[in-house]
């Protein structure tokens, strides 16, 4: 097996590939993987590929496979390449490599996340079905809220770390970048597994049992965006989708989970990044890059009465954050609360870089299972995602979850444009199987377009009304003749008659796409206070639009006979 090195370009945005593979005849395996294509971050051990961690001073000839790796080529997966990574693993941005930063996917300007970001991005461009990356502090899910794609960070020694070079061995995990929920899980099914020449691999039990119809999510109550206000909306619009598919929001205590995290590098914890290669850093230190080089050395300050000290505050932490699972089935936080420029971070790189941690860094730490999904662009085209996380062993639960909501965003794959397959689902039962979705004019009972409800066995929930925060407005040239309705102040609008309909979600993506613009779907509210799926209107359709709320809703404009008929 040859490699070839990718030669960046002056943006970096070639940097994506640290190595890749020749194309080799090889035998081909025939397994649940077969015709599946990845890339594994370079910390990651490839037989026969050099394993550099993002430090040229670092590198080695791997020998022999990572255990992770060789479960997956044994399931018939075809190995790509490698990728770029922050140096050590050591960042949540992907700027901290000597080959280059990584950009995003679908904002170039901005960054990818780190420091999985290399196999983040060639998941996100459709190079590769999925990639490997590690998470310690969040590097197997930051970069997936960046780029639109899904990231599954395991329950701790589910998947074996042997292999891998550490950043600090009681919190790394192995994760899994896919483009969709199904395929994330079809690998983590593949590479699970315990693995007794890994000290930290564990023999799981993994619960099988869906959270159902109603379950309760928790929200923190201290809710940071830095300044980022389309960020803050993206996730007040999450937890609206989340209480469409029947959850119940529950505020939690955000403060041990907070306070559980900052001990990552601002205790004696900080002193297994320096165990990870204190033999290379005692000798080769200059080799490695700042900032990366003076949160290692942090390391070196403590002894190891500070870390039994700091150990046991993580512990008692635990203890207290523990109580918030008796009253809710799984936390729900965004995966980043904001994102910055390549140019921003790399002016202000620690800080910028911490920011980026903050509903992270405790989820290893705590021994919890976590999975990033996409759950919007914003209005200013970044994609935007959120994070589910339950304790240890979860993992299909979540994954379960994660998928209902991720297919009922309706979004696209990453950055290829592609939509979303049909509905796989992970646990085979009857839960979290459907969406409710509000119809206020053509889909209407007895309206030309209601059968692309009911051919997508679609049924009849409730006939009522929205909060009265909207108007109607009768459409101009439209065929079949349609309403829009948009949201207004408090007090500035009415309440408007809608049917609620509930429809499975293997079928709710081909219904969205056929949707046509100025019409979408939106969250709405309803007057009961509940939020469901519904047809909202953008508000440059409304120029010469009739406006119709004072009949309170399409069915009585159109029975008036005001409007000509449908």
């Amino acid at each position: 097996m040859t490699l070839n090195r990718s030669n960046p370009d002056s943006t970096g945005a070639a940097v994506e590939w640290l190595y890749r593979l020749s194309q080799q005849p090889h035998d081909k395996i025939i397994g649940p993987l077969s015709g599946l294509t990845f890339a594994v971050k370079d910390n990651i051990d490839v037989a026969g590929v050099p394993t550099t961690a993002g430090c040229p001073a670092f590198a080695y000839m791997a020998d022999t496979h990572a255990g992770v790796v060789e479960r997956i080529l044994g399931a018939g997966a075809s190995l790509e390449g490698k990728t770029n990574l922050d140096q050590f693993a050591c960042g949540l941005n992907g700027t901290r490599s000597p080959y280059g930063a990584v950009p995003n996917a679908i904002n170039p300007d901005m960054i990818c996340g780190g420091s999985s970001a290399g196999s983040a991005y060639v998941v996100a461009t459709g190079q590769v079905d999925f990639a490997l990356g590690t998470d310690t502090a969040g590097s197997g899910r930051v970069p997936a809220g960046l780029n639109n794609i899904v990231g599954l960070k395991p329950s701790k020694g589910l998947l074996s770390n042997r292999g891998v070079v550490p950043a600090a061995r009681s919190a790394d995990c192995v994760s899994i970048f896919a483009r969709t929920v199904s395929t994330a899980v079809q690998v983590l099914l593949v590479a699970a597994g315990h693995d007794p020449l890994d000290p930290y691999s564990k023999d799981l039990h993994l619960n099988t049992e869906p959270f159902g119809n109603r379950f309760v999510f928790g929200v923190p109550d201290e809710l940071e965006f830095f300044g980022d206000t389309l960020s803050e909306e993206a996730f007040k619009q999450s937890i609206d989708q989340l209480e469409a598919l029947g959850g119940k929001k529950r505020i939690i205590s955000y403060a041990p989970l907070k306070q559980a995290a900052a001990l990552l590098y601002e205790s004696a914890l900080v002193a297994e990044r320096y165990e990870a290669i204190r033999d290379f850093f005692d000798t080769t230190s200059h080799a490695v890059i700042e900032p990366v080089r003076s949160i290692i050395a942090q390391g070196k300050q403590y002894s190891a009465a500070d870390l039994l000290e700091a150990q046991t505050e993580l512990r008692r932490l635990g203890q207290i954050a523990a109580v918030m699972w008796r009253d809710i089935d799984v936390l729900l936080v965004p995966t980043a609360p904001t994102s910055y420029t390549l140019r921003e971070m790399q002016d202000n790189p620690v800080v910028l870089n911490r920011n980026l941690g903050t509903y992270t860094n405790f989820v290893n730490l705590l021994d919890y299972a976590a999975i990033s999904v996409p759950s919007s662009f914003r209005s200013d085209g970044q994609p935007f995602g959120v994070t589910f996380i339950a304790p240890s062993g979860s993992d299909l639960q979540l994954a379960e979850l994660a998928q209902c909501f991720h297919h009922a965003t309706g979004l696209t794959q990453g950055a290829t444009r592609q939509p979303l397959p049909a509905l796989d689902r992970i646990l085979k039962s009857s839960a979290q199987s459907s969406v409710l979705v509000a119809v206020v004019g053509a889909h209407l009972s007895g309206m030309p377009l209601n059968y692309q409800l009911t051919e997508r066995n679609a049924t009849l929930v409730s006939t009522t009304r929205t909060a009265a925060d909207y108007q109607l407005y009768a459409l101009a040239n439209t065929s079949p003749r349609k309403p829009g309705m948009i949201r207004v102040a408090p007090g500035k609008g009415s309440s408007i008659e809608v049917e609620v309909w509930q429809m499975p979600i293997s079928d709710y993506g081909s219904f969205v796409a056929m949707i046509p613009g100025p019409l979408g779907i939106g969250t709405i509210t309803l007057e009961d206070g509940r939020s469901v799926q519904g047809f909202v209107c953008e508000p440059f359709a409304l120029e010469g639009a009739l406006d119709i709320s004072s009949y309170g809703g399409w069915r009585p404009y159109v029975s008036s006979g005001a409007g000509g008929g449908e």
